[in-house]
């Protein structure tokens, strides 16, 4: 998402510079040392026997994901064991982006044959980095407000953990939704807080009322998943299923998360001492591994064109590519950028 050269550093050609990887303080891709283990662990296993999922996916990581999207003592998880009000269907997918683009090729189907939805969807992000630290509250009443309009939620957990650190907290918009027994579909992505980035393991949940069209979702998920992708890797969705089996497994995330936000105080921190223009709370008041700075595209272009500082056009910027070696030449970088006639 972001990158920083160094002052005295001008590239000659041009880069590509919007990295979503997890950085660490060194300035190199992250992944966990668990999985390193669990992969080592996998490899030496002389009962594990690698073999093609199913074209819906490895069903113990399906399983682990879906508690934890929902929560293990959710009601439609235990009621979908048993006589169901409530029905679950879950599916593994290549990555988050082809969780997103399955989810929207059923609901393009389900639209067209009017079965369970057949109006405006709500599409929302609650715990990416771009978003604010929403409270309990707010997602309460957006849950009464897409009841009262009808609206079909499709909630995005692009980095689930990586916006507090703890996979349930990031869960709660979902878990919440669940319990006022509203229909629903979730894509989820393991790959920013594992690290696993060349095994990219994705995975959609389906939470509906009613049962016809649960019995014909199964079918016409596979028709379009083999139409896309035949089946999903398993080496990832191996990995993510064995650390999800227990909770002190993420001990690393919340240490990335607590990186992250410290980078955050310090940044702020710094901008105001510099007494750059405006206000910088908004940057401690969201979390996760992105950041949306306020600037406006003029001064993105001016980081860009005079300070070698790549961000997003709309000022979005990765916090962990910052770092001991760049913090100084990054908060005079945006002072400049506020502050200099463009």
């Amino acid at each position: 998402m972001y990158k920083i050269f160094p002052a005295n550093f001008y590239p000659t050609e041009p880069e590509t510079l919007f990295k979503l990887n997890y950085y660490s303080e060194e300035g190199k891709t992250f992944e966990l040392r668990l999985v390193g283990k669990i992969k080592q662990q996998l490899s030496a296993d002389p009962t594990f026997c690698p073999e093609y999922p199913s074209s819906l996916g490895l069903t113990e990581f399906t399983r682990r994901a879906t508690e934890v999207a929902l929560g293990k003592s959710s009601p439609a998880i235990v009621e979908n064991r048993v006589i169901s009000a409530v029905h679950i269907h879950c599916i593994q997918t290549p990555s988050f982006s082809a969780a997103v683009r399955l989810g929207a090729e059923l609901l393009t189907h389900w639209y067209k044959v009017r079965a369970v939805w057949c109006g405006p969807v709500y599409l929302s992000s609650p715990c990416d980095g771009n978003s604010y630290l929403l409270i309990k509250s707010s997602f309460t009443r957006s849950a009464l407000f897409q009841q009262r309009r009808r609206l079909f939620p499709f909630l995005l957990l692009p980095a689930q953990a990586l916006c507090y650190g703890d996979l349930n907290r990031d869960a709660w918009p979902i878990q919440h939704f669940a319990s006022q027994g509203m229909e629903l579909l979730c894509a989820q992505s393991f790959s920013h807080c594992f690290g696993l980035y060349g095994e990219a393991v994705g995975h959609l949940l389906c939470v509906l009322k009613q049962n016809s069209p649960l019995l014909s979702l199964q079918s016409q998920a596979d028709r379009i998943v083999k139409s896309l992708w035949a089946q999903p890797s398993v080496g990832g969705a191996h990995v993510v299923a064995t650390v999800l089996s227990n909770p002190a497994h993420l001990g690393e995330v919340k240490r990335m998360v607590e990186r992250c936000m410290l980078i955050r105080d310090i940044l702020r921190e710094k901008l105001r001492l510099l007494g750059t223009p405006g206000c910088w709370d908004h940057l401690t008041q969201q979390g996760g591994l992105f950041c949306c700075t306020g600037l406006n595209d003029q001064q993105v272009e001016f980081l860009s064109r005079s300070r070698h500082v790549s961000l997003l056009p709309r000022g979005c910027l990765n916090v962990s590519a910052i770092n001991g070696h760049n913090l100084e030449y990054v908060t005079d970088s945006i002072h400049l950028a506020l502050t200099t006639s463009l």
